[in-house]
């Protein structure tokens, strides 16, 4: 443990005000600034760092809201694998499974860089079914070659960097899943574990008692009082979070029977349906509905859904983190946009549940408003959306699913054309674009989500015809959630930005957008949205 160094003079405040831009790497190297974030309890560096504290054994969050400990009991680690590794568990209290996720991203270092990919691989629970024992191997191998390197430089390149093993890594994330099941889930334990990825009970309970010291039964009942079998699942996130942002843009897109979008007296709800894919081959896609609440003055949202989504929970909580941005830093983008374009005071990216719905909507939206672009998509929902099976929780006004991408595969009429979206109106372009989308993502040639390899996907999606950068940047964006995603040929924004300029060939008002953007790296996302919805940026940086 490194030892303390002399105690700062400065105020709180200035004191936390830097630790934005070193969140992301490096925080728990200064742990006095670490010990002050866990004195004010502050929500902005929840999920950047945890505590371990040596008179307990166990972790906590710097949210945690038991009496601070002695600073000579604390040991600061970045991620939750470190603290286990160390031998402590998780807080019964603040629970560490409910921390926002940190999205690390860089330019130029090659092995961070290999080491987050690695991480965010994963994260994703599609990739945790039978990870233990004789399953460890082959989830490693094929890490390694969706990275495209070798399993000994990979275990090398991501203990170096983050301090822990692979494997030790992918067991936190399965097991903090499983006891955030445990908590807030009336699911049997063997569902937790099958859920967990774990290939049997025996190893399920195994894992449990080596890390926890209790089995997971045990585990269930030392949590009663603390949020065992609550009626939604807490997530949490890094305030500020601009909902009154987030909802205007979804509610402009919603689609009727498929969303909905509300604002009570209790906070705002969102509720839609959705479709989740097989957990094991040859089996059916999982269909429902999920609805969150975000309640007042709490630093997280409540999640429902339905029952037949339980077995893919962990799958579910992860799509609906990505759909809502709740891993997103508003002090880390704030530090780098905030000198052009004021505080952007907790603006938020929309992600989406389903990647191929969102590239559906992409093509719809091409060259077209937003309006026009929904108007097109209720047609397809309406001609070609499945109902929902019946629910007597469903939240009123939903009823049907968005087409699948076997769907759309089938109308093609060997022409790669399907007259029947001529029929509602949709160009034959887009007819076209649509149908190699659904061919391609049906055969299992393109993934769209957020553990997708950029690079290769968006070589993908321009190869398919009708679809180009503008259409590839929307859904890196929304679908693989990239915070630098920038449609640079984008007309509003180059309107916004004065870079269409009489005269300029298409070529030079891109090069000439891609240099007006370039001090908002790593998050011209953010960026675009807020050009979008608000105007170009200041030159004093305000509002």
């Amino acid at each position: 443990m490194p030892s303390p160094s002399a105690p700062s003079t400065e105020p709180p405040e200035s004191r936390l005000r830097p630790l934005g831009p070193t969140l992301h790497r490096g925080l728990s190297a200064d742990p006095e600034a670490c010990y002050l974030a866990l004195s004010t309890r502050d929500a902005r560096f929840d999920g950047h760092f945890f505590t371990g504290v040596t008179s307990t054994g166990i972790y906590c969050r710097p949210v945690c809201t038991v009496r601070a400990p002695k600073r000579e009991n604390c040991r600061f680690f970045e991620l939750a694998a470190q603290a286990e590794q160390a031998g402590f568990r998780p807080c019964l209290r603040c629970r560490p499974e409910l921390a926002p996720q940190t999205l690390a991203w860089s330019s130029t270092d090659a092995r961070r860089i290999l080491a987050a990919e690695a991480a965010r691989w994963l994260d994703d629970p599609s990739h945790w079914p039978h990870a233990d024992g004789p399953g460890a191997a082959p989830v490693m191998t094929r890490l390694a070659n969706h990275l495209g390197v070798s399993d000994r430089h990979l275990r090398r390149v991501f203990e170096a960097s983050l301090g822990v093993s692979p494997l030790r890594y992918l067991q936190t994330r399965r097991l903090l899943a499983a006891k955030q099941l445990l908590t807030d889930t009336p699911l049997p334990v063997t569902q937790v574990a099958q859920a967990s990825g774990f290939a049997s009970l025996r190893r399920f309970n195994a894992a449990f008692v080596e890390h926890y010291g209790l089995n997971p039964s045990q585990w269930r009942k030392s949590s009663d009082g603390v949020g065992h079998a609550q009626a939604a699942i807490r997530l949490a996130y890094r305030p500020p979070y601009d909902r009154a942002g987030l909802a205007r843009f979804l509610a402009q897109r919603a689609l009727q029977g498929l969303e909905t979008v509300e604002s009570t007296v209790d906070g705002l709800r969102l509720a839609r349906t959705l479709r989740l894919p097989p957990l094991r081959s040859g089996t059916a896609p999982l269909v429902g509905w999920v609805q969150v609440h975000w309640p007042a003055q709490q630093h997280q949202v409540l999640l429902q859904y339905s029952e037949s989504l339980s077995p893919a929970l962990p799958s579910l909580i992860r799509r609906v983190r990505q759909w809502l941005d709740l891993d997103a830093d508003p002090g880390a983008i704030d530090q780098v946009l905030a000198p052009h374009f004021g505080s952007l005071n907790g603006l938020r990216v929309a992600g989406t549940l389903d990647g191929f719905e969102l590239a559906v909507r992409a093509i719809l939206g091409q060259q077209v408003t937003v309006a026009g672009g929904r108007t097109l998509c209720q047609r397809l929902v309406d001609l070609l959306g499945p109902a929902l099976p019946t629910d007597a929780n469903i939240p009123t006004g939903l009823n049907r699913l968005f087409p699948d991408a076997a769907t759309l595969a089938a109308l093609d009429d060997g022409q790669g054309l399907a007259p029947c979206l001529g029929e509602q109106g949709i160009v034959r372009q887009r007819q076209r674009a649509l149908l190699a989308l659904a061919q391609a993502v049906h055969a299992g040639r393109l993934a769209l989500d957020g553990s997708a390899p950029l690079a290769q996907t968006l070589a993908a999606l321009t190869a398919l015809p009708g679809i180009g950068d503008w259409t590839a940047q929307y859904i890196a964006l929304r679908a693989l959630r990239w915070p630098d995603a920038f449609p640079a040929g984008d007309g509003v924004l180059q309107d916004r930005l004065g870079t269409r300029l009489p005269g300029n060939t298409p070529r030079q008002r891109l090069l000439a957008t891609e240099a007006a953007s370039a001090a908002w790296k790593p998050w011209r996302g953010y960026a675009v949205l807020r050009i979008w919805e608000h105007g170009p940026p200041t030159a004093a940086g305000t509002d």
